[in-house]
């Protein structure tokens, strides 16, 4: 009897690649994370799942529809829906123990019960940092985030980008200074649509706030492109402290943000950036590739008043950035801008034995493993042709041909696969060098 089989499928919303992508993949995890060690952040991890009433403390809204949540015996339980969420129980449960300003980075999957569409997944990996102060955390922090954007996207060669910066005091101040002090959170996540649904929308969406149509038309000036928005903020000349606080901060961001080597053209004052999650409070940043700009941010975040104020009294402010690894991935491979530096083989040599006794082969394979040369042995025993076959399709740039006149006289055979050229070369004069 003929047994019935499961057809082998993935979940809509859920990213699996091939061997060859997962290594593009993982090649551009590492450059992050490398990045990020290089600007001294410690890295932790924290627990896919997570108790519903500890992860739930501050959602609301549209964030608790997406969260993935089940019970498992008398345990409430919910899938991390981000890394900021986690990041503030963590800080507040280790309180104690940690050294502040505590840096650190996380990368890991997080979950999300959306609509699947082109680039959006359900499952998805962030990469993100964060610094966390004790009572206070100097504005120069927030110079610094906007510099490892541009360190890591030089690194992947994509093409010409911007970081948009803007501060939610120098709106928040400026809606103070029209009497919207009751509307302040409404407007902001107005606004922030602006590039998804245009001006007009934005513009019926404000009108549905009763807001009177010539202060609509001053937000919508306000927010619109300036050729020198420094100039114009000053010439506004709003006397509101939280404005007027605002525009300190992004005049000290914009300094040492250049300071931090980011060329002036890769960054921009942006009025209309306000990031429409409610725990932003001063500087926020968003990223887009110049050629794309319908593509939206591919790296975001900004700085927070107080991260762990559901879990503790004390006052934790902070500012991170987080980058959507798997959404940019996506993007990066769908227009095709992901640069040569992107390998897309583990191994560098490969052995071809052409003899039936492996012993030398495997000699030489633990060799080269010695020198931290990724190293396999092609063990089955196919034509020599086929073999080569395989090394072009794994993109393995050399193969180590081994037959019975290379064991006779110790010795090997290069073959570079990229360039066609062949070498013998005596074993002893092995070395890490020939490989790079």
């Amino acid at each position: 009897m003929k047994k019935d089989l499961v057809e082998p499928r993935t979940l809509p919303g859920f990213m699996e690649l091939l061997p060859q992508d997962q290594i593009e993949l993982d090649n551009i995890r590492n450059l992050i994370e490398n990045s990020y060690k290089k600007f001294g952040f410690l890295p932790i991890d924290t627990p896919i799942i997570e108790d519903s009433n500890v992860l739930l403390a501050k959602a609301g809204g549209e964030t608790e529809k997406q969260i993935y949540r089940f019970a498992k015996g008398d345990n409430d339980l919910s899938l991390r829906f981000d890394l900021t969420v986690p990041l503030a129980k963590y800080v507040a449960k280790n309180y104690g123990v940690l050294s502040f300003p505590f840096r650190r980075y996380q990368i890991g999957k997080v979950y999300r019960a959306e609509r699947p569409q082109k680039g959006r997944y359900r499952e998805f990996y962030q990469c993100d940092i964060d610094v966390i102060g004790d009572g206070e955390l100097a504005i120069s922090n927030d110079a610094e985030m906007p510099s490892i954007i541009y360190q890591i996207f030089s690194k992947l060669n994509f093409g010409k980008f911007t970081i948009r910066i803007n501060n939610r005091k120098l709106l928040g101040g400026f809606f103070e200074s029209l009497g919207l002090e009751d509307k302040i959170e409404p407007v902001l996540r107005i606004v922030d649509k602006l590039d998804k649904i245009g001006k007009e929308n934005v513009e019926e969406l404000l009108a549905d706030e009763k807001i009177e149509k010539e202060k609509i038309d001053r937000i919508l000036d306000f927010v619109a492109s300036k050729e020198n928005p420094i100039e114009y903020l000053d010439k506004l000349n709003i006397q509101n402290e939280t404005f007027m606080n605002g525009l300190s901060e992004i005049k000290e961001v914009s300094k040492y943000m250049v300071a931090f080597g980011v060329p002036k053209d890769y960054f921009r004052i942006d009025l209309s950036i306000a990031r429409g999650l409610d725990y932003y409070t001063g500087t926020v940043f968003e990223t887009i590739i110049d050629a794309y700009p319908n593509l939206g941010s591919v790296c975001s975040g900004g700085r927070y008043d107080n991260l762990a104020e559901y879990y503790t009294d004390k006052k934790l402010p902070g500012v991170g950035i987080s980058i959507g690894l798997t959404r940019l991935y996506y993007v990066l491979k769908e227009y095709k801008l992901l640069g040569e530096q992107i390998n897309s083989s583990i191994s560098k040599a490969i052995i071809l034995p052409m003899s039936e006794d492996l012993s030398y082969s495997i000699k030489v394979a633990t060799m080269l493993r010695d020198m931290n040369i990724n190293t396999e042995i092609y063990f089955e025993g196919k034509a020599f042709k086929k073999k080569l076959n395989y090394a072009n399709k794994q993109n393995i740039p050399y193969a180590i041909i081994i037959g019975e006149d290379e064991e006779k006289a110790n010795t090997i055979t290069i073959k570079n696969m990229i360039t066609g050229e062949q070498s013998n070369i005596e074993l002893s004069q092995l070395n890490r060098e020939l490989f790079l």
